[in-house]
């Protein structure tokens, strides 16, 4: 398993919105993500310690304005924590060995594929193409990312 985890490097490579998400839990303006309409096959891995969080087969349009998964590709990888900031009780997700904001989940997600809407930042996501995964260390999730 690789060694994921927040370091002094990886924050002081962060664009201010990028810190400003994955850090102190901020939100960028919705419809305005770079992959949002990101259409490619490929994996999605948290901005600051690489650790993998979404596939691409589990990506798909919600309307919301923010990248929107049914699925985690490692649960492991994920925190879910009680928000209640802003008024509201979310469902805060983090990554667990990054420690970054990712978004919220939400249980209005598409019924036959399991009902949970991941609403993500973009900018708390890089993405990685298929064509890449194997270099960059994670080929073991090849078979994940193609569509359903």
């Amino acid at each position: 398993m690789s060694d994921y985890r927040k370091t002094d490097e990886a924050i002081a490579r962060l664009t201010p919105e990028q810190f400003h998400v994955t850090q102190e839990s901020g939100t960028e303006r919705p419809f305005t993500g770079p992959l949002l309409e990101n259409k490619r096959v490929g994996i999605y891995v948290d901005v600051v310690s690489g650790e993998p969080l979404f596939a691409s087969a589990a990506k798909y349009e919600s309307g919301c304005g923010w990248p929107s998964f049914v699925k985690p590709i490692e649960e492991d990888n994920i925190v879910n924590l009680r928000d209640e900031s802003h008024g509201m009780v979310r469902v805060e997700v983090r990554s667990k060995h990054g420690d970054s904001h990712l978004g919220h989940v939400f249980p209005d997600g598409p019924t036959d594929r399991g009902g949970l809407r991941y609403c993500i930042n973009s900018a708390s996501l890089r993405f990685v193409p298929k064509e890449e995964m194997e270099a960059e260390g994670y080929g073991q999730y090849i078979n994940q990312v193609e569509d359903l």
